[in-house]
């Protein structure tokens, strides 16, 4: 794709977005805001008048699938402020949504008056233990990997980019798209699965659904589920109970909580609309895997 049609498709997408969804979230979700910049940023001039510069910086990394809630998460610790956000559209820290060099995240980093750094590199998931490992970066480092059950990212997922995952699903069963950053880092023996499926009967929602299963999966085959500098965070846990979510969150990080983190959060209740039609096999895995992340962030909660 040129660089002019990929231009032209996120123009398509958000326009999209914002008929459906309201400009005002559209403009929440890319941070655009003016007025919410401009209260952070007094905000954060009166706290750095108030506070020494830092001699230690913590680097958060906010991992995980795309809608997943992970804006909801940054959105609210950017209103910490310590707290320097770079969201994924930030070309200071991003090209094309990825990660620049290691060698830029330093620079930003070090360069920072506020003690807090956070990063929301989702096309980057596949290498957190990398990001957390980085020796450019002096100070502690923390990851927080954010999921959603699988029917809601799906159906959240599907609103917004359509069927790229069934796309990408399909080219990786055919033995292609093993540099896309959607099928970096899998197991083998997961790919070998994927392969065998009949993908030319995928649905988007299947489709969509596979991917929830492989980029979660990461979790558990990283080894991510072992380190105490990583966290899960549930979307549902911010949904029911934002204030606890937030506070729980905070305390891993080390950010003091405030209620004006979640003030953005509607509370509701669990959804309970019908399962999506999705592939029973597939379907079947990610139950298993949901059953598992839940458990892990449960115990994860409790040891915290």
């Amino acid at each position: 794709m040129t660089v002019r049609n990929s231009l032209a498709t996120k123009i398509r997408r958000n326009l999209h977005w914002g008929r459906t969804h309201g400009w005002a979230n559209l403009l929440e979700e890319h941070d655009l805001q003016p007025t919410v910049r401009a209260r952070r940023m007094a905000a954060a001039l009166r706290w750095r008048a108030g506070n020494p510069r830092p001699t230690t910086i913590t680097t958060t990394f906010v991992v995980g699938a795309q809608r997943s809630g992970t804006n909801m998460m940054v959105y609210g610790l950017g209103n910490a402020p310590e707290v320097v956000m770079y969201n994924e559209g930030d070309r200071r820290a991003y090209r094309n949504f990825a990660l620049r060099s290691d060698e830029r995240l330093a620079e930003l980093v070090a360069g920072s008056r506020y003690p807090h750094v956070v990063f929301k590199p989702l096309l980057d998931s596949h290498r957190t233990l990398d990001l957390l490992s980085l020796p450019t970066l002096e100070g502690p480092t923390r990851a927080v990997w954010a999921y959603r059950d699988v029917d809601g990212r799906v159906r959240s997922y599907l609103a917004k980019f359509g069927d790229i995952n069934l796309r990408v699903m399909q080219a990786l069963a055919r033995g292609g798209a093993r540099n896309h950053w959607q099928t970096q880092g899998i197991a083998e023996a997961d790919a070998a699965w994927v392969a065998s499926l009949d993908v030319d009967r995928m649905t988007p929602e299947s489709g969509a659904a596979l991917f929830w299963y492989l980029r979660n999966r990461l979790y558990f085959t990283l080894g991510l589920d072992r380190r105490d500098d990583v966290r899960l965070a549930r979307y549902g846990d911010f949904t029911r109970d934002p204030e606890a979510a937030m506070s729980d969150l905070c305390a891993f990080l080390g950010i003091t909580y405030r209620p004006a983190l979640v003030a953005h959060i509607e509370r509701r209740p669990a959804a309970t609309r019908a399962p999506l039609d999705i592939d029973p096999a597939i379907r079947e895995r990610c139950e298993a895997l949901g059953a598992q992340l839940d458990h892990a962030a449960r115990v994860g909660q409790v040891e915290g």
